[in-house]
């Protein structure tokens, strides 16, 4: 436990032995898929399934990528201090799984392409597609390192447990069974870890139903706290969250997401047909909205039981990410199990979301930066690939001890890498949407939409939006009781020292005020990168000379810029 733990619980051995039996079995899925092909020795077999995968599968893969570790933990805290609005971002997963299956897919697997950097150098050129893929790198091994890091932060200062032995433990075990099975002992330890992970929020969501004496009575409790608040359609940018930012601010960032992020993009392509990507990509959808709804819930319960007693406002946590982890640790030490349960989802979620980080990256970095540029073997590719595995096993491992040290800035860290997904889906639309598109305006297009996402994620963290768009709902310790005992339970605990605020969700560093300028809430930021990629790309290419050949090859991508519009969609 972290010596500047404010307030710790303890497992017990049926927790230790839940936690421990999914990272058994997660290897184990590894090793399993290992020896099932190891008569194949194929890249592509490896790394893409052999394009074989059937939609049930890829469709749970993929939403326990996306339902990764802090989401689990930062869904239900920002509900408590937000409220329920948030459930609009089901809007923004319905509207950005249409666009992806009508417009992305299509293209992708009419190129057949293994990355999607692939496409910006069959519509562009080398240049942009070397600037995509290390901007891809760039963006998953930052965000790897955030997912291991946060979770075991926010465990460690709640429950008696080593916090650099759950970094290892979670990095060396995805590395393991990326490294033994390939895509396919991701997707399939996803489908176990998506189960962990839903036990794991029911577990939490039924003891504490019972607890409070039934959804009525949360429910009550919610809207006489202000936690209903659907009906907010101020328009107004700089707000953290209204109707607008969150319906139509978030389906930019998921179309970026679904769409041009290797992690999701990779398991439409290793489906056996189109037919059974768009199926796995509607299916997503709906686990995607089943978790929300999940999470959203989970938040009001938090609301309910600590309505009188805010734990963060005590002091008892020192970030609100810690909310999810005091509760289980309040209410649920007695049913031994139950705690490691919880614990064993989030360990879930960093498993599923690392590991479909390390099998992306060895794919974008064998398909743009070596395949290109040697004539190795088949069989030296494909150790090529296990290679790569555990290479960014260990990075994204290394990430995490850079995380460490970044303290309030992790913050920081984690909008400038969700920032990076703004340029791609504007360049890629660009190309899709703009068939006069040279390959100077792709690049510029790129360029420039880097700059400016990336320009607005750090200002907004030097120069956030006022306190009063972002302050949160009331909260209140007028109901605690604190007495001098070191029990977990909220209503006999001592004050401890004030909060040190040092997990990602909380900056150390105190943020400088700007008159005449205010950043808009962070869910516009993809949109505004977006948006500059496009305009640019326009503006440049107008410049330049647009392409006037119409000379298209039969899969609707052309080199020597030539190209057919109408063969983009299927």
């Amino acid at each position: 436990m972290s010596g500047d733990s404010q307030v710790a619980g303890s497992f017990v051995t049926a927790d230790y032995v839940v936690f421990a039996l999914t990272l058994v079995v997660s290897a184990a899925v590894g090793f399993y898929f290992a020896w099932a092909s190891r008569g194949q020795q194929s890249s592509r077999d490896f790394l893409t399934a052999g394009r074989k995968l059937t939609a049930l599968p890829v469709s749970m893969s993929m939403t326990t990528t996306y339902m990764s570790s802090i989401t689990v933990l930062s869904n239900p805290a920002e509900v408590y201090r937000f409220g329920a609005i948030f459930a609009y971002l089901s809007v923004s997963y319905v509207l950005s799984t249409v666009v992806v299956s009508e417009v992305f897919l299509p293209i992708y697997y009419r190129l057949g392409i293994n990355s999607i950097y692939e496409y910006l150098e069959l519509r562009f050129n080398k240049a942009t597609r070397l600037l995509g893929t290390v901007l891809c790198i760039l963006n998953i091994t930052l965000f790897s390192g955030i997912v291991i890091y946060g979770p075991a932060l926010a465990f460690s200062q709640i429950v008696d447990l080593d916090l650099w032995g759950g970094i290892f433990l979670t990095g060396i075990v995805c590395t393991l069974y990326c490294t033994l099975g390939g895509l396919k002992a991701v997707v399939w330890t996803d489908v176990f870890q998506l189960g962990i992970m839903l036990a794991g929020y029911l577990a939490v969501i039924i003891k504490a139903v019972i607890l409070q004496g039934g959804v009525p009575t949360i429910i009550s409790d919610a809207q006489q706290g202000g936690r209903l608040n659907f009906i907010d359609f101020d328009i107004n940018p700089l707000r953290r969250h209204t109707f607008w930012t969150i319906a139509f601010g978030a389906t930019f960032n998921w179309i970026a997401v679904n769409g041009t992020n290797q992690t999701m993009v990779q398991r439409f392509i290793c489906c056996k047909s189109i037919t059974h990507a768009r199926v796995a990509l509607y299916i997503n959808m709906l686990g995607l909205c089943t978790f929300l709804t999940g999470s959203v819930f989970a938040g009001l319960c938090l609301y309910s039981v600590y309505r009188d007693c805010d734990p963060w406002t005590a002091g008892l946590i020192s970030a609100p990410d810690q909310l999810m982890p005091y509760l289980v640790m309040d209410i649920m030490t007695g049913y031994p199990g139950l705690p490691g349960l919880f614990f064993a989802a989030v360990c879930s979620g960093s498993l599923s979301t690392v590991s479909s980080s390390i099998n992306a990256l060895a794919v974008v970095t064998l398909e743009d930066m070596i395949k290109p540029y040697t004539n190795m073997s088949e069989k030296h590719l494909f150790w090529m690939s296990k290679g790569l595995s555990v290479f960014y096993g260990v990075i994204c491992i290394s990430m995490a001890g850079l995380a460490s040290g970044l303290g309030g800035m992790m913050q920081a860290g984690a909008t400038v890498s969700s920032a990076f997904g703004g340029p791609l889906i504007g360049v890629v639309t660009l190309g899709i949407l703009c068939p006069f598109a040279n390959s100077k305006g792709g690049f510029s297009s790129l360029v420039s939409g880097l700059l400016v996402s990336c320009g607005l994620s750090i200002a907004s963290v030097i120069y956030p939006p006022s306190p009063a768009m972002t302050r949160p709902l009331s909260l209140t310790i007028d109901g605690c009781n604190f007495t001098t005992t070191d029990s977990l339970n909220w209503t006999s605990t001592a004050l401890p020292t004030q909060p040190t605020f040092i997990t990602a969700t909380t900056a150390t560093l105190q943020p400088l005020q700007a008159d005449y300028w205010q950043a808009p809430s962070y869910l516009y930021i993809g949109i505004i990168g977006a948006a500059t990629s496009v305009i640019v790309g326009l503006i440049v290419t107008l410049l330049t000379g647009h392409e006037k050949s119409r000379k298209a090859r039969p899969d609707g991508i052309w080199r020597g810029e030539s190209w057919q519009h109408k063969s983009f969609f299927l």
